[in-house]
């Protein structure tokens, strides 16, 4: 999945698959994330929410099943 690079403290790209409503994260110290389930809308808070980390935490991180992929 290609990411994008982000601006934050916290990570360092995004990525986004719509068909199968996964989203990758890569954090800056702790690796690779998949989130599954994922709807598009949520995504595209994410990417227009200022603080990329802060959102992961509030909605992303505790609320999706995910993997660790790298």
């Amino acid at each position: 999945m290609q990411r994008n690079l982000v601006s934050s403290s916290n990570v360092l790209s995004i990525g986004y698959d719509e068909a199968s409503q996964t989203l990758e994260v890569e954090f800056q110290s702790s690796g690779i994330y998949q989130y599954y389930n994922v709807p598009q809308h949520i995504y595209e808070q994410l990417m227009a929410a200022p603080s990329k980390g802060q959102f992961l935490n509030a909605y992303i991180t505790k609320g999706y099943p995910y993997s660790r992929v790298g």
